[in-house]
C-alpha cells in the first residue's frame, strides 16, 4: 500500500491558480449577466449623474441671496415657478428661487437648495429662516461617476448593485467570462440512484450527488450528473474521459481512498497531460483527496463520505469555479464570532474543519462541536457552520473565542 503524499491546503490552493485559467469571454445581454464575472474592467461612457441635482424638497436659489438669513430676518425672494422632473429647468436670476423636488435638475443661476422646512411662501414670495452654503443639498453633475472613470474591475461578480450600476450608464450588453460547467460522477459498486425506493442488502443511495449538484450551481456552474460509476477500471476511465469531454471541470466522488480498487488516480494519469497535481491533503476531514489537471481541465477527486467530500468542494472545488469564471477570491468571508462550549482536539500539521451548532446566550453566540464520523449525514443537517483548527494549534478550548464560516 502505497502512503499519500499529502500537500498543505494553503499550496494546493497556489497549485489551482498556477495550473487553471479563466475560461474565455463572451459578451451577454445585461438581464442574463447576474452572477456573471467580468472579463474586463468597465468605464463610463458617461457622468452620473448627468446633471446637477437636488437631493431634498425645496428650493433652487443662489446661496448669496441668503446670506444673514436667519429665523427673525429672513431673506425673501421671488418664486418663478417649479422644476418639472424630467424636464429642462427654467433658470433663475438674482434674488429669485425655484420649487424644486428631489432628483430635479439644478436651473441655471442656483447653486444650492433651501430645504422647504426652513422656508415660509406668501403667494409668489418665499421668506428663507436660514442661510445655506453654494453646493448645499445639491449633488453635481459626474459626483457619482465620472466619464471616462473605470466603474468596475475585472473579476467582479455581478450582483443586483452592480447590474443597477450598469443600466445607470445605458449598458446593454457586457463581457463577461463563460459559465462553467461542472460534472459529477460517483463511483463505487454500492451506490444506487438516490431516487431509488427499497434498497438490496449493502447498497447505498447517492448522496454526494445532489448535494454537489447544488453546491456547483450555488457558485455559479451549470452541473452535468453523469451517473454512477461502477468499480471496474475500463467503464471508470472510459466515461470519465467522456463526460470530461462535456464540462470545464470534473469531479469524481469516491473511490480517492487508498486501497486495491482505487482507480482514480490511475484514471487521472491517463486522462491528459500533465495528470496528478495533489495526492493528498493535509487536512480534516478529507486527506485522500485527489487533484490532476487532465488536459488543462482540472478534475477533483473527493472522499465518497458525504462529511469529507462537502468539505473538500467547499474549500477547493469553489476555489476551482472561482478560477474558471474570472471570480476574484474574496479576501474575507463572513464569520459569526462565538465562544465554544467544549473542547475541541486536533492533530498537529494539519488543518481541521470542525463543524458547529450555533445557539444563543444572553447576547453571544456560541458554537457546539457537533460531532461524529464522516459517513454520518445526520452531523451534517444539524451544523450551521465550521471552525477551522490551523495546523500550528493542538485543538481548542472550552471557552475559547472562535469563528465560525456559516454553511449555506
Amino acid at each position: 500500500m502505497r502512503l499519500l503524499q499529502v500537500t498543505d491546503p494553503a499550496k494546493v490552493l497556489e497549485i489551482i491558480d498556477t495550473h487553471f485559467y479563466p475560461l474565455p469571454a463572451e459578451t451577454v445581454p445585461l438581464e442574463e449577466a447576474g452572477g456573471r464575472c467580468l472579463a474586463e474592467p468597465l468605464r463610463a461612457r458617461e457622468d452620473i449623474p448627468g446633471f446637477d441635482r437636488s437631493t431634498v424638497d425645496g428650493y433652487a436659489l443662489a446661496a448669496r441671496d441668503t446670506f444673514g438669513a436667519q429665523e427673525g430676518l429672513p431673506a425673501i425672494l421671488n418664486c418663478t415657478g417649479e422644476v418639472l422632473m424630467g424636464r429642462p429647468a427654467p433658470s433663475i436670476a438674482a434674488g429669485q428661487c425655484c420649487l424644486i423636488h428631489t432628483g430635479g435638475m439644478l436651473p441655471a443661476g442656483a447653486d444650492a437648495v433651501i430645504m422647504l422646512e426652513d422656508t415660509e411662501t406668501m403667494g409668489e414670495m418665499v421668506y428663507a429662516y436660514r442661510q445655506v452654503a453654494p453646493g448645499e443639498n445639491v449633488i453635481h453633475r459626474g459626483e457619482d461617476i465620472q466619464k471616462g472613470s473605470t466603474i468596475l474591475p475585472a473579476g467582479r461578480r455581478l450582483r443586483a448593485p452592480e447590474l443597477g450600476l450598469l443600466a445607470s450608464l445605458g449598458m446593454t450588453e457586457v463581457p463577461v467570462h463563460r459559465q462553467p460547467v461542472m460534472g459529477i460522477l460517483s463511483s463505487g459498486d454500492e451506490l444506487v440512484p438516490h431516487h431509488t425506493a427499497a434498497l438490496a442488502p449493502g447498497q447505498i443511495r447517492d448522496t454526494n450527488t445532489p448535494a454537489l449538484s447544488y453546491l456547483g450551481r450555488q457558485y455559479g456552474a451549470r452541473v452535468i450528473a453523469g451517473g454512477i460509476l461502477r468499480d471496474e477500471y475500463s467503464e471508470f476511465l472510459e466515461r470519465s474521459r467522456a463526460l470530461l469531454e462535456q464540462v470545464d471541470f470534473l469531479i469524481l466522488s469516491g473511490g480517492s481512498s487508498v486501497g486495491s480498487r482505487d482507480h482514480t488516480a490511475r484514471a487521472l494519469q491517463e486522462m491528459g497531460e500533465p495528470g496528478l497535481l495533489v495526492e493528498g491533503v493535509a487536512i480534516q476531514p478529507g486527506k485522500p483527496t485527489l487533484l490532476a489537471s487532465c488536459g488543462g481541465k482540472p478534475v477533483l477527486g473527493l472522499p465518497g463520505h458525504p462529511v469529507s467530500a462537502l468539505n473538500i468542494f467547499l474549500v477547493f472545488g469553489t476555489a476551482i469555479l472561482y478560477r474558471l469564471s474570472g471570480r476574484t477570491r474574496p479576501d474575507f468571508s463572513p464569520s459569526v464570532p462565538a465562544f465554544l462550549t467544549r473542547n475541541v482536539p486536533s492533530r498537529s500539521g494539519r488543518t481541521d474543519y470542525v463543524r458547529v451548532k450555533l445557539s444563543r446566550s444572553g447576547d453571544k453566540w456560541q458554537a457546539t462541536p457537533v460531532f461524529g464520523r464522516s459517513g454520518m449525514l445526520r452531523t451534517l443537517a444539524e451544523a450551521d457552520g465550521l471552525i477551522i483548527i490551523p495546523p500550528a494549534k493542538e485543538g481548542l478550548a472550552q471557552g475559547e473565542a472562535v469563528e465560525v464560516y456559516p454553511l449555506d
